[in-house]
């Protein structure tokens, strides 16, 4: 797998390029702007080209970016157009850098159908924005992320995601981000590979595993079932060690990114915890 975590963009956009690098990954995840404001400063052309010119001088393969945490399409507020405005933006942020993916949660509404057509047309709206008829298409792609299933968020259920994705009208360009400790706590299985082999047929049967484009690695907090989303370490958590070997070892799995978003920090003795992390990781890897 191409592993990576999700690292910070603080002295500019390039400095995660940087950090990855430093860390040896091949993938990272990362924000594209200030993710707690609706309209961020403008992304202008040098730190674009700050940017490519970075990731040329590295060997990170895949970039999953993730969009605010303020996005909610599904909602019948203001908010949802707000939203349409954040991911619009994000979008043409990804086209602009040459970041493959963009990662969002897919949104809450207490009534499902309502919000899953909430979400389609929004998704739709979006992908006609950033790539106007008579223009080349984006190679980025936008990526519904698994949920956990706490309160009224939809996309806990893989029936939910593949519902949306069956109603876009430029399908080819979204996909679907696997969140372990997200599918943990709505439901499915990893821990054993008779589970983990269930769970990865259900998703195959109803999204497809050609839509699988990003993992994030994630144990849980909670136990599973649970509905709540709380990341723990790998292998410290109720999914367990088991559960990671499973997926490192998946060869289907070999090109996708695979992205820590587990807690930061120090450990106990002063260690940097995405270094343990993924050296725990590259230790479950058959054959290492």
């Amino acid at each position: 797998m191409l592993l990576g975590s999700h690292l910070s963009i603080s002295g500019g956009l390039h400095k995660a390029l940087l950090a990855a690098r430093e860390y040896g990954f091949k993938a990272l995840a990362m924000f594209l702007r200030n993710q707690v404001q609706w309209r961020p400063k403008a992304l202008d052309d040098s730190a674009v080209e700050e940017f490519r010119r970075t990731r040329e001088a590295t060997d990170i393969r895949v970039i999953v970016a993730h969009a605010s945490y303020l996005v909610n399409l599904a909602s019948e507020s203001e908010v949802r157009d707000k939203s349409i405005g954040a991911m619009i933006e994000d979008f043409t942020r990804c086209r602009r850098l040459g970041v493959e993916y963009l990662v969002f949660h897919p949104g809450s509404n207490p009534d499902l159908e309502t919000g899953q057509k909430l979400i389609i047309d929004a998704l739709n709206e979006i992908a006609s924005s950033v790539a106007p008829d008579g223009e080349a298409a984006s190679p980025s792609r936008v990526l519904l992320e698994t949920t956990a299933g706490q309160g009224n968020c939809i996309g806990y259920r893989f029936e939910h995601l593949a519902t949306i994705l069956a109603g876009l009208e430029q399908p080819e360009r979204f996909g679907v981000c696997l969140d372990t400790c997200h599918i943990f706590a709505a439901g499915y299985d990893l821990r054993t590979g008779e589970t983990y082999a269930d769970t990865m047929r259900a998703f195959d049967d109803i999204i497809g595993l050609d839509k699988l484009l990003a993992i994030h690695l994630n144990d849980s907090k909670r136990d599973f079932g649970a509905r709540v989303d709380r990341h723990e370490h790998i292998g410290e958590g109720f999914i367990g060690r088991e559960a990671f070997v499973n997926i490192v070892n998946d060869a289907r799995l070999a090109d996708i990114p695979a992205i820590l978003e587990t807690p930061k920090g120090l450990d106990e003795k002063g260690r940097d915890w995405d270094t343990i992390n993924a050296r725990t990781i590259a230790a479950m890897v058959s054959g290492s």
